[in-house]
């Protein structure tokens, strides 16, 4: 007999990717469980959860105003109508339990759940919890979390397993030595020569953007190439300052400008070492491979998170973290070169980062969530 809970977690990828590897764990851990999301329909939840082949209810979840507005009236109307709209999703799959990841549309499906007495666990990705879920965990059954220490930020801490977050299976599953070589060659860079891959998300960082040019000069003599990502509203002008950049100076290093990496799994396998922002998906991804990374977090992230995640990284081992307002060229490559240049370096940082990672996330979230339902029918071969 099927068993369904629901999962909830969306408006952004690194609710979504960690919503569906445990969505995916969950399947092998008990095959009688089918796992039902619940998501807003015009985020990346409506196309990414039906692709890996779920199940997607609609809710029209309300974003709460972080400042004083007229919209702030329409909120309670607004929420009260989405955990109804859970309820009846509840009451119409039968339900036995819920995990939900943070974002809008987790907020009514955890209250819907602790209004229906269902067993609920909230996974939180950051070090600093986001608001949905800071006010779910009073409702909680379990609280699982990424980043150690962060347990404490929750009023019921004692709830709380370090779980880490999930990563999608491309990522967990890469042989980053096995495709090295034929992931540079699809970027259009020498499959033999180091490779320093940079993004900023999406949307792209300007600042991130500025120093990895400005280097220019000071990579002469250093044998690598650049993957750069510089996002979608920021690739013109990137562009132009590296055309600017290759006049004003000879003998510099090869560069692939993009917009955005659609296949990251190649990027990984390109790179040897990795500049970006600290998200919480990037750090998950990043650690599970061992890639030693510069982090330069965002600064207006909600409870400066991003710090708060590249701080833990850092202090493990496994990266090096620069202050968005302290990053130019030359502290970029004071990071990034000795991890180039020299080998036991690298080596050293790369297997900081693999041992701060947590491959068994996925499964250890799931089995938080199987530990609480009515009847548990798990295959025992499957667990790790």
């Amino acid at each position: 007999m099927t068993r369904r809970v629901l999962v909830a977690g969306g408006g952004t990828a690194g609710h979504v990717f960690p919503a569906i590897a445990v969505a995916r764990a969950l399947t092998v851990l008990a095959p009688d469980i089918e796992p039902v999301f619940v998501g807003v329909p015009d985020r990346l939840e409506a196309d990414l959860v039906p692709a890996a082949g779920f199940r997607l209810h609609h809710v029209d979840a309300v974003p709460v105003p972080r400042r004083l507005s007229p919209k702030l009236l329409k909120v309670p109307s607004g929420v009260l109508a989405s955990v109804r709209r859970c309820e009846q999703i509840i009451d119409d799959e039968a339900a036995i339990g819920v995990v939900t990841f943070g974002g809008y549309v987790s907020f009514p499906v955890s209250w819907a759940a602790a209004r229906r007495d269902l067993p609920l666990v909230i996974h939180e990705q950051n070090a600093v919890p986001g608001l949905a879920n800071r006010v779910a965990s009073r409702w909680a059954d379990r609280i699982a979390v990424t980043v150690p220490g962060s347990a404490d930020r929750f009023r019921r801490a004692e709830r709380a397993a370090v779980t880490g977050n999930p990563v999608r299976n491309e990522v967990l599953q890469l042989d980053r030595d096995a495709r090295r070589a034929d992931a540079r060659i699809r970027f259009g860079l020498d499959p033999d020569l180091p490779t320093v891959l940079v993004f900023g998300g999406s949307q792209g960082a300007r600042q991130l953007n500025r120093a990895i040019v400005g280097a220019q000069p000071l990579w002469r003599g250093t044998r690598m190439q650049i993957l750069h990502a510089a996002g979608h509203r920021l690739v013109e002008e990137t562009e132009q300052a590296w055309a600017r950049a290759r006049e004003e100076v000879d003998g510099g290093p090869q560069v692939r400008v993009l917009d955005f990496i659609d296949g990251m799994a190649d990027a990984y396998a390109a790179a040897d070492v990795v500049v970006c922002r600290a998200g919480a998906t990037s750090i998950a991804e990043l650690t599970v491979l061992g890639i030693p990374a510069v982090l330069v977090p965002y600064p207006h992230a909600t409870g400066d998170h991003q710090t708060r995640n590249a701080e833990a990284l850092a202090a493990a081992g496994g990266a090096f973290l620069i202050p968005d307002d302290e990053i130019d060229p030359a502290s970029l490559v004071a990071a990034v070169e000795p991890l180039l240049t020299d080998p036991e370096r690298h080596r050293t940082v790369a297997a900081a980062a693999r041992s701060f990672g947590r491959p068994d996330a996925a499964a250890n979230v799931a089995r938080l969530l199987l530990d609480l339902l009515p009847t548990d029918t798990r295959d025992p071969g499957a667990a790790s």
